[in-house]
């Protein structure tokens, strides 16, 4: 381990979140703005499609936000690996690595990570006192 490099770790931690969170802001927007289309193609797999379509939309779209401002980082990235937990493995695992999944398990993982290490020392979890350690 490069010891030095460990002064560092609350802003790798903030550079994940953030990160993350435009990706999922991003990626809600269309379902968000959409949610009639999203709903409609979300009820060909998941009943109801207009509920799904909008949990997944939200999660996306204000767990993002919620991301970037580092607030309920561990509620939101539960969901979120959730989320992309499905994405990889019902959806996109018979696609292959490349092409296929690798975007999601990506997502999940980041979301993972983020689950365990919570939203770091620059995040409104922090401020507000939400950090349990």
């Amino acid at each position: 381990m490069i010891q030095p490099f460990f002064v560092f770790g609350d802003i790798g931690i903030a550079i994940l979140r953030i990160v993350l969170g435009i990706i999922m802001v991003v990626h809600g927007w269309s379902k968000v703005k959409n949610i009639k289309g999203t709903a409609e193609w979300m009820g060909q797999t998941f009943k109801p499609g207009i509920f799904w379509a909008i949990v997944v939309s939200l999660t996306e779209f204000v767990g993002g936000i919620f991301l970037i401002t580092g607030f309920l980082v561990q509620i939101v990235t539960v969901l979120i690996a959730i989320q992309f937990a499905v994405i990889t493995f019902k959806f996109n695992w018979k696609k292959g690595f490349v092409n296929g999944y690798e975007y999601d398990l990506l997502i999940l993982v980041a979301a993972l990570a983020l689950t365990v290490l919570g939203g770091g020392a620059f995040s409104l979890d922090k401020f507000l006192g939400l950090l349990l350690y």
